[in-house]
Parts: C-alpha cells; structure tokens; sequence
C-alpha cells in the first residue's frame, strides 16, 4: 500500500505556508494552499498520511451530508453554526461534491442523506487527497513530529522538529485534531501550543462516542443494525430525551448515528445517577399495529415455530433475543402462543430498554468535544485572532456536530478556507 507523497530533504527549510497534521483538514488545507501558489510543506508525526480518515466510517468513509441548503445544514451544528456561515459561503456541500468527483471518485448517498464513496473505501477518499497534495506540489514531511513550537512577539518563529531539525514558514496552519483515536496521532499536542499563544482550548472529552450497557444479553445480538429506531433516554422512570436514528449493538452497547449524536447529552445524564436507554424498533407503528401485526404473523405462519416466523417483522439474529426478553421458548409453534405472551412480545418491540453503564472511551470517539473557543477565530479566514500568521481548521475547532458527515464536511470547508487565506497573506 502506498504511504503518499514523500520526499527527500528539502532543500531549504523556509516555506510560504507550513501546516502541521495530515489528516483530512490538513491535506485539504496543504494541497489548496499550493494549488494557490504557495511553497507548501505538510509535516506529519506518522509514518503515513490520514491514517484517522482511512478508519472513519467503518472504512468507508462518509464523505459529508448531501444536504445542500447551507441554512439548514448549519442548523445540525447548533450554537456553533453561527459562525460557520462565512467559511461555508466560499465552500460548501456542493463545492465537496465537486472537488471528489471531478477527481474521479464518484459518490453515493445512503439513509440520512450521508455521502460515501462509491467504491465503499476510505481509500479512494484518500488517495484523491495524496494525488491533489502531489499534483500541486505539497512537500510532504513524514515521521516528522514537532517537539516545539517556537514563538516570539505573538507569532510563531519556526517549528522545531524530532532530530532538531527546523521548519520556517510565513504562515503556518494548524490541523493537528483533537484527542480521539489516540492510537492514529491525536493526542492533543496542538492543544498545549494554543495555550502557549493565549487561546482559551477546553477539552471535554469525547463526543460522538458508543455506549456499554449493563445487560450481557446484548452480546447476542452484537452486528444487527436497526435502520430506523426511536432512542429514549430514561432517569429515574423520567423521560429525559427521544429521538430517531440508526442504531448498531456491539459485543458491549450499542453504537450508530442516533446513538452517537446523543452521546454527548447520555455523558452529561451519567454524572446525575443511573440512566437506561430504551429503543422502540417499530416507530412507526403504534400498540393496535403491532398487536395486530403479531396476530396477523401467527396467524399465516401458525404451524411454525415462532423462532422462525418473528424474522419477517424483526432482524433475524435479534429474534432470540427479543423472545428471551419476551419469556416465550424459540421452539413455540406460533398457534400455541398465548395472548399474555403476544403482550409481551409487543411490549418488549416497543420498549427495549437496557442499563447505560457508561461511555466508552476516547479510543472510539469518533470526535473530540471542545477545543479553540470559536470567538477567538476569524472565520472569514480561519486565522487565530491571538497570533496573526495561524490558521486553524477541522478538529481543533470546539464545534459541535451530529453524526452523518458532518464532521469532514468541516474539514473540507475550513481547510480549504485556511489554504486559500495563507496562501494569499502577503510575502
């Protein structure tokens, strides 16, 4: 597998635009930066590029979220979209769309308008970042991580690298990430960086992230993917939060987009007392449909066991699990079943619920909650207000977003924004 563009030593270390982090943003931002005539060069920690983005999405990489009304779009960003008009005005959605496809990547869009490539690979996300960095002649630094950020006067002097090695720029582009997936480089270096120039950085912890549940039976029914669910949040018998989405049991919770976007909320629940998460898998039907849909079931299928009857209403592998909830035997032939035991049956399809034990960790965030506080940031550009030759993008940003391609849509636009912006600061 190729690991990118590298190069020999450069030749001078004294660059126009210098960016640190080859990740998504980082990429976006270098190969921009060049494309708009900058000597460019990326310097990243790993031996690879974007080993995060080649890991998102399962590995298939969701590209961004096709909604193209940039109103509404900003909308699923809550407080922090009122500063994401600028940015998105000069790169948005379609701007996306463009960019890959015109490269070669065709793309298509799956339930809850998320985009992903068609080849179903993060690597062909990959691989047309690598070929847009090497066509506009990104220097591309790897296993080069900054020890030290050397600052004189507010503004960043150099960078001074593994082996003492220093990197001089005009301006420099800070695309380093949060702290999630520690094991592919995040590990919030820049974050101590900001705070040496002034800027107020908040680490929350993880956002985004999956959920362990106290019950084991879950293992049973660990892959199936519920398309379409409605997630309740319960506190003391108190309804605290619902909404619809995708939902994924794991060998230890539960995962999925409308897991992950409630994340955040279940995180802060945890800190007041037990919480249970309950899961209606039939949303859009209520007890007399169901009852009715039960009944209609039995009745066509009535010489089969109800183990193998259930699967033409529920996922076949969560069948076991639902009639063990349920207390009917697998084996019951479904003209036997009793009316208490279809109650039951209904009940537990509408009211699934299980013990929230706790987050998982900062490993399997997909994001990370907090970073540079967004006033501090001109969004026109992406420049630091604190240190006039800093550009900042994609995760080191304190954004909040859902789940669905919202937060590389981020790196795309603010990446591309902080390219162009350094690229045309005055020589």
């Amino acid at each position: 597998m190729k690991k990118g563009p590298q190069s020999a030593r450069a030749k001078t270390d004294t660059w126009d635009v210098a960016v640190i982090g080859g990740g998504p943003a980082g990429m976006m931002a270098a190969g921009r930066a060049a494309a708009c005539g900058a000597r460019v060069v990326l310097l990243e920690k790993n031996p690879q590029l974007g080993r995060k983005l080649l890991i998102t999405g399962g590995g298939r990489c969701n590209v961004t979220n096709a909604e193209l009304d940039t109103r509404k779009l900003l909308a699923r960003f809550k407080e922090s979209g009122k500063f994401l008009f600028s940015p998105f005005s000069e790169f948005a959605v379609g701007d996306t769309l463009d960019f890959f496809h015109t490269r070669g990547m065709p793309t298509k869009e799956e339930a809850g308008q998320r985009v992903f490539p068609l080849a179903n690979t993060a690597h062909a996300v990959w691989d047309v970042l690598v070929d847009y960095m090497r066509e506009s002649g990104v220097e591309v630094m790897l296993n080069a991580p900054v020890k030290k950020v050397l600052i004189k006067d507010g503004r960043i002097e150099a960078l001074e690298l593994k082996g003492s090695r220093t990197i001089r720029a005009r301006s420099y582009i800070l695309a380093t990430g949060g702290t999630s997936h520690p094991e592919t480089g995040s590990t919030g270096d820049g974050y101590a960086w900001l705070r040496e120039l002034g800027h107020k950085v908040t680490e929350e912890g993880g956002a985004l992230v999956p959920i362990r549940t106290v019950e084991s039976w879950g293992k049973r029914a660990a892959g199936v993917a519920l398309k379409d669910a409605k997630i309740t949040l319960y506190q003391n018998d108190v309804k605290q939060s619902e909404q619809r989405g995708k939902v994924l049991f794991t060998h230890v919770g539960l995962s999925g987009p409308g897991i992950l976007n409630m994340s955040r909320e279940i995180g802060e629940l945890l800190k007041y007392g037990p919480l249970d998460v309950e899961l209606d898998l039939l949303p859009d039907m209520g007890y007399e449909k169901v009852n009715a849909a039960l009944q209609s079931l039995f009745k066509e299928h009535h010489t089969k066991k109800i183990k193998n009857a259930l699967d033409t209403l529920v996922a076949p592998a969560l069948c076991p699990v639902v009639l063990q909830l349920s207390e009917i035997d697998a084996d019951t032939p479904c003209n036997s079943v009793k009316r208490e035991q279809r109650i039951r049956l209904m009940k537990i399809l509408k009211h699934m619920r299980m013990g929230v034990k706790d987050l998982l960790g900062m490993d399997k965030a997909v994001i990370t909650a907090g970073g540079v506080d967004l006033t501090e940031v001109d969004f026109k550009t992406m420049r630091s207000r604190k240190c006039d030759n800093l550009y900042l993008v994609g995760d080191v940003l304190n954004i909040e977003r859902p789940s669905g391609g919202y937060s590389l849509q981020l790196c795309w636009t603010t990446g591309f924004v902080a390219g162009s912006s350094a690229a045309l600061t005055e020589r």
